[in-house]
């Protein structure tokens, strides 16, 4: 098992551990969903992210979040770069911390969970694969344009 932080929500409060701190603080609740959505696209777009898609479910009755943030890097690197980006920047500008983060260095899929809103970095063969934006294709969706 890598040498990783371990994030777990505990009610109101998110206890970062890792070997050497422990950290409990509460998220930012002046800042906006929305403002914490457009953070996650800047942070991806940081990154050269591809193909960034954001679809909102919140009018749909079995989703599993409000938002996915999807989006496609080009090399397993490039994923975990997004993926790092995405909570260093939602950390230091925010103070939001995941509740979960899935995927490791040979992934094809990196998912970091936020509550609301859930991110999903893919590899351009696995995101064709899953095809997510299908199997959520009620959802309304936002297409921002690669830089």
């Amino acid at each position: 098992m890598p040498n990783l932080p371990l994030a777990i929500y505990t009610g109101a409060f998110l206890k970062t551990t890792d070997n050497l701190t422990e950290q409990s603080t509460t998220p930012d609740t002046n800042i906006s969903l929305d403002e914490i959505n457009a953070l996650i696209v800047d942070s991806i777009r940081d990154i050269k992210g591809k193909e960034i898609v954001q679809l909102d479910m919140r009018g749909l009755d079995d989703a599993p979040t409000d938002f996915f943030i999807i989006c496609s890097g080009e090399s397993n690197t490039q994923m975990r770069a997004i993926a790092n980006n995405v909570n260093k920047r939602l950390k230091q500008e925010a103070n939001q911390y995941p509740s979960s983060k899935e995927g490791n260095e040979s992934d094809t899929w990196i998912l970091v969970d936020y509550f609301n809103t859930v991110v999903h970095i893919f590899h351009p063969d696995a995101r064709k694969f899953y095809e997510l934006e299908e199997l959520w294709g009620d959802a309304e969706v936002t297409e921002y344009q690669d830089i």
